[in-house]
């Protein structure tokens, strides 16, 4: 059985991101812009991501999956388990990190003499 080959004009027209969105060139920016105002050629120098519809039906070119703009990614429901809703939810946590320093406790040692090397004394 021969190998699936994607098609390369596709490719040179599209980037993939990790998440499977396919980002692609706003169509009508680059002629005829004269009778365009302003606004609407900034808006057009953005590059776009495809709507779910239209990677859907893309994915039979590059034998692989994709997702549109608004699709949420496969594994976003186990995601949600796991995240803290509401004021939180935005926030990145990391670990005891997210304490203030000062607030946080100190290790205390049980044999500060461990430590210390050989000759000195600790005062208690």
């Amino acid at each position: 059985m021969s190998k699936n080959k994607v098609h390369k004009g596709f490719l040179k027209r599209i980037r993939v991101s990790k998440t499977g969105k396919v980002r692609h060139r706003s169509a009508f920016h680059k002629h005829l812009s004269s009778n365009k105002s302003g606004k609407r050629l900034r808006q057009l120098r953005k590059d776009r991501y495809m709507a779910g519809p239209d990677a859907k039906r893309l994915e039979k070119m590059l034998f692989r999956r994709l997702r549109g703009r608004n699709q949420p990614r496969a594994h976003a429901a186990s995601f949600a388990l796991t995240r803290p809703a509401g004021r939180d939810a935005g926030r990145r946590r990391r670990g005891s990190q997210q304490l203030n320093r000062s607030a946080r406790p100190r290790p205390v040692l049980q044999h500060p003499e461990a430590f210390m090397p050989d000759g000195i004394q600790v005062q208690h």
